[in-house]
């Protein structure tokens, strides 16, 4: 039990140590692990979607970085959800996108991030329409639901810029503004509510931030955005996975915090 700690612990400090070091070199490491995800990625603040953040905190054996749940709430009371549109408007307030320097890109942008939240929506509701499990079924419509229902209402409140296609478009200066500080850091953030449907009362909240290809320019992903898209994958496995949970497991984000060096 010893080793297997000190391998652990060994393994966490390797990899925080790798992203200090990311540009001078260091060998790809992977971890599925919520303790090291708490080591690399600071929650986003709070940006209003959720009515009352002071109330969440960290539940160990989630993998958002912020969870509150109704004392009352019971999930196996529920059989279906609807997965409203998410929400881009905390988005659309972000200093980068407002700093960029041509209208036409900005323009080009919006329709980015309105794309985005048409992706991360459905990644979402496919992930439970292909669960094995049927754990929920997914209603497109309120009115069409004929069990109690949950209705997952998301609010993607960030999503770090590519800073080699900032530069490539002439968007990002050195030493000016948030695009030039976020090198390499490759994040997305969302809020979330879960909202009884027939009752309309919240019964829980989580948000989360994370990342990914924390290293230098991945030229398989060559948009602003490109990153952000694998990281609503493994948040929509994450939905799927929680939503399955069974009493006293534990479930782990899934995303790879991978280095990769030219």
């Amino acid at each position: 039990m010893k080793i297997n700690k000190l391998k652990k612990q060994a393994a966490n400090l390797a990899l925080v140590l790798c992203v200090a070091s990311a540009l001078v070199g260091c060998s790809t490491i992977q971890s599925a692990s919520n303790e090291v995800k708490d080591l690399t990625v600071k929650p986003a603040p709070d940006a209003g979607f959720i009515a009352n953040p002071e109330q969440q905190g960290k539940v160990d054996y989630l993998p958002f970085q912020k969870v509150w749940i109704d004392p009352s709430f019971n999930k196996a009371n529920y059989s279906e959800i609807v997965i409203a549109p998410v929400n881009t408007q905390y988005m659309l307030k972000m200093d980068w996108l407002h700093d960029m320097s041509s209208a036409v890109w900005f323009g080009d942008v919006q329709k980015d991030i309105a794309e985005l939240a048409v992706y991360f929506h459905d990644t979402v509701a496919k992930e439970f329409r292909l669960d094995p499990n049927h754990r929920f079924t997914v209603i497109e419509i309120p009115s069409q639901h004929k069990a109690p229902a949950l209705r997952l209402e998301i609010a993607l409140i960030e999503v770090d810029p590519s800073t080699p296609v900032l530069h490539a478009a002439g968007w990002a200066v050195v030493g000016g503004s948030t695009a030039a500080g976020v090198i390499n850091q490759r994040r997305a953030a969302f809020e979330a509510r879960l909202r009884d449907l027939q009752t309309n009362k919240i019964v829980a909240t989580f948000a989360d931030r994370n990342m990914q290809d924390v290293g230098p320019i991945d030229m398989t992903r060559m948009t602003w955005y490109g990153p952000a898209k694998g990281i609503m994958d493994n948040w929509a496995k994450e939905f799927v996975a929680v939503a399955n949970r069974k009493p006293g497991e534990k479930v782990s984000s899934p995303t790879a915090f991978t280095l990769r060096p030219f």
